[in-house]
């Protein structure tokens, strides 16, 4: 085996068994399995207040992301899309910018972007729940009991987001 290919079979291990990838945040990996979506509170952009657990009974989607990260910039509007397609079916979509210095960028971005899902900043309490996040975007697919179905790092096409979504909506 060449060096390279001896290179790329270790890094490929080593991400696939680091949690940031392997779908939940190592505390669930280590509690055997997808388990609860830890609660948090946050304000949104427009001074709403959020709380996961007054969303249980709902599926939510929940995506870490930044002003800066043009791959999140994309998902952002599927998601957006997806929000207003399955509102009626109870889904709720979150965007929890990682950005911690701007906020005003924040919502300048999400307005640019025309979200119209809840968009706040996400603090250190709720990183260290749902973290470590380390890469953006990181989104969070939690169905209605509140479990956490699917974590993924990275950027999502149109298709495989949707299919997430479809899988929490399912009662």
């Amino acid at each position: 085996m060449s060096r390279l290919a001896l290179l790329l079979a270790l890094l490929l291990a080593l991400l696939l068994a680091s949690p940031a990838v392997a779908g939940t945040p190592a505390s669930i990996i280590a509690a055997g399995g997808h388990g609860p979506a830890p609660n948090f509170v946050v304000h949104t952009m427009d001074g709403k207040v959020v709380r996961l657990a007054d969303l249980r009974g709902r599926p939510v989607v929940v995506d870490f992301w930044a002003t800066w990260c043009v791959p999140c910039r994309a998902t952002l509007p599927q998601l957006d899309t997806l929000q207003t397609r399955y509102r009626d079916q109870g889904l709720v979509v979150l965007g929890l910018a990682v950005d911690d210095d701007d906020p005003a960028l924040v919502r300048r971005t999400a307005g640019r972007l025309g979200l119209r899902f809840h968009v706040a900043v996400a603090d250190e309490q709720v990183l260290d729940l749902y973290g470590p996040i380390r890469f953006i975007p990181t989104t969070y697919f939690i169905d209605r009991r509140g479990a956490i179905a699917r974590r993924v790092s990275g950027a999502i096409d149109a298709e495989t987001v949707e299919e997430y979504v479809r899988e929490v909506l399912a009662p």
